[in-house]
């Protein structure tokens, strides 16, 4: 498709698309905080329990790019 193969539109997708919904989900939580009215311990409450899956998945990143480097 456009000259590119399967692999690189998964890539580019695995990438950079989920890099852009993660900060759509970001925005969605401070909405949600807003509109709720959370103040600054409540937000911070939802950016924590919301937002702990996507920092396993930087972790993922970090630790496979982390091995990679290392030779391991």
């Amino acid at each position: 498709m456009f000259g590119y193969s399967e692999q690189e539109i998964a890539q580019f997708g695995l990438s950079w698309g989920v890099g852009l919904f993660m900060l759509f989900m970001v925005f969605i939580f401070l909405q949600l905080a807003r509109e709720s009215k959370a103040g600054r311990f409540g937000t911070f409450v939802l950016l924590l329990g919301l937002g702990f899956g996507m920092v396993g998945y930087l972790a993922k990143g970090a630790i496979k790019w982390f091995m990679a480097g290392t030779g391991g």
